[in-house]
């Protein structure tokens, strides 16, 4: 074998400039590689930090009640959510045992009860309505980021405050420390201060909600015992949809996966991946053809070379190992230098393409080049693209290709 790379490696010598072009080509092709995967993976990750990094994973919810038949002569719909001509609020009454198991749960990050309803907030003369969030003062940031987003006063979530978000607070004119009166959906009535002001960037959580503390919201949602629903975030997000279906059958609850929430934000991000799939195999692609096809145009060449090492008794075997050793040479060796060159493309980018504000103009992952993973196929792939040569460098008849 020693003795095979020595030939396979005088024969890429010998003819510099046809080597140079093909490790030329090779480097490109896993530079394209590398860099397509460093660019996908860091703009899925920022696609899921500004959407899916502010939202459950999986949330667990009363399911809807329906109306139930009394059989006779004239059939009558009777609703089972009213009760004395009062609707009752849907909630979730066993939800510390739910809670005690998705603990257990290895499988879960966290999981945060939440009580929810609808309010008017109002200052003065101007009025806004809000969708209201309890939460626990201590899992304040556990599914939203709130805390780090504060922009005025602070993340403080004491019984008598809350917390709006930035446009909310604009379109009230409301600032930290003012007093403004909320009234929820079922009649309640309670003045609180406004303790903190966030932006997440998302319209629908900067507008409309605002957190307050977990005991507060019982009492003015009118929700003693129960929770309205409990969001779970978990270590593998794409784990969502089949744990979904095997809680939602054991608790008899609903529970929804984010996918199911933001099926064209996931879609999207399938695509995009796709998408980058495809320009991926294509650079592999065209690895093979140039390899292959320089390599061809080696073996037409050296027909009288190889004919001569036939006639001398070399084996099939042996011209045929010559030229895939070639092309192992070649795909190590410019694959090798298409991945340093694209590790550094991607480090420069990443670290020298910003805005003033410091955010990058491109969302590259460094890390995620896959830069091994590109050696390996562009070695492989250039393995592979010379066996057709080899396979025809070992057919030479040696007395044909020396008469010629």
């Amino acid at each position: 074998m020693p003795f095979r790379l020595k030939i396979a490696t005088r024969y890429l010598l010998s003819n510099r400039a046809q080597s140079v072009l093909l490790l030329t080509g090779v480097a490109i092709g896993v530079l394209v590689f590398c860099f397509m995967s460093a660019l996908i993976n860091g703009l899925t990750q920022y696609q899921i930090t500004q959407t899916v990094g502010a939202i459950p994973h999986l949330t667990f919810e009363p399911r809807e009640r329906e109306p139930r038949v009394i059989s006779g002569d004239k059939a009558t719909m009777v609703l089972p959510a009213v009760v004395n001509g009062n609707l009752q609020r849907t909630q979730i009454r066993s939800w510390q045992s739910l809670m005690d198991s998705l603990s257990a749960d290895p499988a879960v990050r966290v999981a945060v009860p939440i009580v929810s309803g609808n309010a008017l907030l109002t200052r003065g003369q101007a009025v806004g309505s809000v969708a209201i969030t309890g939460v626990k003062p201590e899992q304040l940031s556990d599914i939203a980021d709130i805390a780090p987003n504060i922009i005025a006063g602070t993340a403080e979530l004491d019984l008598d405050g809350i917390l709006i978000g930035a446009r909310l607070a604009k379109n009230l004119s409301v600032s930290v420390g003012q007093p403004v009166v909320m009234r929820s959906d079922r009649g309640r009535e309670r003045t609180v201060k406004v303790r903190g002001i966030f932006r997440l960037g998302i319209e629908s959580l900067d507008e409309r909600v605002a957190y307050m503390n977990f005991k507060a919201a019982r009492a003015l949602l009118d929700l003693e015992n129960g929770v309205s629903r409990v969001e779970v975030k978990l270590f593998d997000l794409y784990a969502a949809p089949p744990m979904s279906e095997v809680y939602g059958a054991a608790t008899g609850l609903k529970v929804t996966s984010w996918i199911e929430k933001n099926r064209r934000l996931f879609d999207a991000i399938q695509g995009q991946g796709t998408t980058g799939t495809l320009i991926k195999v294509f650079s592999i692609v065209t690895i093979v053809i140039g390899v292959a096809s320089a390599l061809l145009l080696t073996t037409m060449r050296r027909r009288a070379e190889i004919g001569i090492m036939r006639s001398m008794g070399v084996s099939k075997e042996f011209i045929t190992t010559v030229f895939v050793a070639q092309g192992v040479l070649i795909g190590l060796a410019g694959a090798t230098l298409g991945a340093g060159l694209g590790y550094s493309a991607c480090w420069a980018l990443a670290e020298f393409a910003k805005r003033a504000d410091g955010r990058a103009l491109l969302t590259i992952d460094v890390a995620g080049g896959n830069y091994a993973y590109g050696i390996a196929l562009a070695t492989f792939a250039s393995a592979l693209a010379a066996i057709l040569p080899a396979r025809a460098a070992a057919k030479i008849d040696p007395l044909e290709a020396i008469s010629q």
